[in-house]
């Protein structure tokens, strides 16, 4: 791959340009036209477009592109730690770190190399083992098929001589018409932690999640498939997640949306973050153990 000069390297489109802070950036372009945007600060997704170019991802326009601050929108990693789960900052390190592209990772099992994707690798500096004492490599593959669905995988392997733990969560922001017209099916009946009241554990007693005000939810043990309905833009968001037993719900509302100073004080109705997780019970990997976690983002038409 031409790091400068931005040449596909014959997966279907894949290039590296840079951003206006020199940050490197991956885009991947499927043969219709669909595209994804990875940045290497934080290996986030970016962005998310439809074959007609249409911008699936919020992000906000008081966005903050300057690391180490983490970019408010698309899909931050929180490794190793979600929320204040922790003695670590909020959502943990990864999404504040450089990642570097791998030019040669291990191979995927069940995943075809056909499609334009990009490998990244995170491993800890020596500023993180400071505050995290693990040694581990976190891989990651965002991948765009020909329907345009986005793939993103993580392996976290333990390079480490004891077991660690940990936390995580792809903190997808979606982009929505209006809050008030989006409702989300799949999470009926479960049990969810509500971080509005300590964390108590509560039943979803509605057939579908819709929003009328603020909401951030854990929702435990979930199926591996959530749909978000946008009414007015007569279209679905399928998520399908593997390894994530959870899912997290969250829209700050007005009041919480004008204290977060990278967000606009009215764009809490143009997102909605739905995560696949693994909150409540975290994961622990022995010496040599490696843990994946999926993620499969597509776009259906609906009524």
């Amino acid at each position: 791959m031409n790091q400068q000069g931005g040449e596909s390297d014959g997966r279907g489109g894949v290039e590296v340009s840079k951003d206006r802070n020199g940050i490197e950036q991956v885009i991947l372009r499927n043969n219709r036209g669909a595209s994804a945007r990875v940045s290497l600060h934080g290996g986030q997704v970016l962005s998310w477009k439809t074959e007609r170019g249409e911008e699936l991802l919020f992000t906000s326009s008081k966005a903050i592109f300057n690391p180490p601050k983490a970019v408010r929108g698309g899909i931050p990693i929180c490794f190793p730690q979600f929320g204040n789960r922790g003695s670590l900052e909020q959502h943990g390190f990864a999404r504040n770190r450089m990642w570097t592209i791998d030019k040669n990772p291990p191979p995927l099992p069940n995943e075809s190399n056909a499609k334009p994707h990009i490998d990244l690798l995170l491993k800890p500096s020596e500023d993180d083992l400071k505050i995290w004492p693990h040694s581990f490599e976190f891989r990651l593959r965002v991948s765009l098929a020909a329907e345009g669905y986005l793939s993103i995988i993580s392996r976290v392997r333990n390079v480490n001589s004891k077991p660690f733990s940990f936390s995580f969560a792809y903190h997808t922001y979606l982009s929505i018409s209006d809050i008030s017209e989006v409702r989300v099916e799949g999470l009926e009946t479960l049990d969810y932690l509500d971080n509005l009241y300590q964390k108590e554990r509560f039943t979803e007693q509605g057939d579908a999640l819709t929003f009328e005000s603020e909401v951030d939810r854990v929702y435990l043990d979930s199926c591996n498939t959530v749909a978000v309905l946008d009414h007015e833009r007569k279209r679905t968001f399928v998520i399908r997640k593997d390894g994530l037993p959870d899912v997290v719900v969250w829209n700050p509302w007005e009041k919480k949306a004008k204290a977060v100073g990278d967000l606009g004080d009215e764009e809490y109705k143009q997102m909605l973050c739905v995560d696949g997780a693994a909150v409540e019970k975290p994961i622990t990997l022995k010496p040599g153990e490696e843990w994946t976690g999926r993620l499969e983002l597509s776009v259906v038409p609906s009524t």
